[in-house]
């Protein structure tokens, strides 16, 4: 295994996937790094579907193993808003403290038993030969009351772990990696790389 190309711009999940998969005996390049230029467009309905999309996509275009990732943040009492759609939540453009903002609006007068919500991350990886695995991980939480923590990035700062006493931006790197939805389906597509 030479190359792996993840189909993702974003310097924070980058960071994350590298350190991850760092004991891989490959290169982990961005699209960026890898010089890949294309305008995917993600119209699946499950983040499965707009993962296999992604990767599927990079692969033909560049020959090479490629993996890919949608994830999101599904709120249970919001019907498992903002879903798929979570980064595209408001607009593309909307900054996190708005889109944070307007959730925890949202769950005003909400109880805590349910404010119940989860970070989902589907993980495709697309091989030359035409193979293609998916893979889940979810990190259970609940929504909190306000913006905590300057680790992380999205919705971190407003997903609370109860069992950690602290918002997913509050833990450290390391901590993160290890409960993580991202860092589960890392591993488990690491599994499959290997």
């Amino acid at each position: 295994m030479k190359k792996i190309i993840f189909a993702t711009g974003n310097a924070g999940k980058m960071k994350e996937i590298r350190e991850i998969l760092k004991d891989l005996d490959a290169e982990v390049l961005s699209m960026k790094e890898a010089g890949v230029e294309a305008d995917i467009v993600e119209d699946g309905k499950t983040f499965e579907e707009n993962a296999v999309i992604k990767a599927k996509t990079v692969c033909e275009l560049t020959g090479e193993i490629a993996l890919a990732d949608d994830s999101g943040l599904e709120i249970d009492y919001l019907n498992k808003e903002p879903g798929i759609y979570s980064a595209r939540y408001m607009g593309e453009d909307t900054s996190y403290r708005i889109k944070n903002a307007n959730l925890i609006e949202r769950l005003e007068g909400v109880p805590d038993e349910k404010r119940t919500a989860r970070f989902v991350c589907a993980i495709a990886a697309a091989f030359p030969d035409g193979t293609v695995k998916t893979v889940r991980g979810t990190m259970e939480g609940r929504i909190g009351y306000e913006e905590a923590g300057e680790n992380g990035f999205g919705y971190d700062p407003i997903f609370y772990l109860p069992e950690y006493d602290c918002s997913s931006a509050e833990l450290s790197m390391e901590e993160k990696n290890k409960i993580s939805h991202r860092g589960k389906a890392l591993r488990a597509i690491k599994e499959e790389l290997l």
